[in-house]
């Protein structure tokens, strides 16, 4: 099964428990520094971080490789008026035009780990702009999680790879195998 029916199943599945998707806890936990302005959500799913910027007053431009869930998050920004703009990539093919001389004020990625993602990013990022980014690392207690290695980061990884930026919060949840970084670039 190729990613995009994979995920596509996944999301159609999630979907019939669904009441509304939400946002990430630690993404939601760093509202101060989210004044508006636009955002980029990479792997954005059934959109709970998309929609939580939108109402943060983000223009937001939500990528995901599954239509289901794009259709999805399409459908609840017209439902609630918010500003996303929701389109289907391959974030494995970075051939998407509308990145091109775009700057963001934030970039998220949740539960998707791409590593030849990070130097995109940190173009796209304007200065005094904002990156998070939560995903499985390898973690002391990481059991098999369904989640094959190559998918995970290394301990400290994040902190190693934006190293020159303003790390405003940064964790490393052993119980759960999650890194999470949130960083403003200089």
């Amino acid at each position: 099964m190729d990613s995009k029916s994979k995920w596509n199943t996944k999301y159609k599945e999630r979907m019939n428990d669904l009441k509304e998707p939400v946002p990430n806890p630690r993404l939601k936990n760093q509202s101060a520094y989210l004044k508006g302005g636009t955002a980029l959500d990479l792997a954005c799913g059934l959109g709970g971080n998309s929609l939580f910027l939108a109402r943060m007053n983000y223009q937001v431009h939500a990528v995901d490789i599954s239509d289901v869930a794009i259709s999805y998050v399409r459908d609840q920004a017209d439902q609630d008026h918010l500003k996303i703009q929701a389109q289907v990539c391959d974030l494995t093919e970075l051939n998407n035009p509308f990145w091109v001389n775009q700057n963001f004020d934030l970039v998220v990625i949740s539960y998707y780990l791409d590593r030849s993602l990070f130097s995109m990013v940190k173009s796209l990022i304007k200065e005094g702009g904002y990156f998070f980014m939560e995903t499985f690392y390898q973690s002391p207690n990481t059991g098999n999680q369904g989640v094959s290695n190559q998918y995970k980061l290394n301990p400290k990884e994040l902190l190693d790879e934006f190293n020159n930026w303003d790390v405003l919060f940064f964790d490393e949840n052993e119980q759960e195998s999650i890194q999470t970084i949130f960083c403003q670039k200089r």
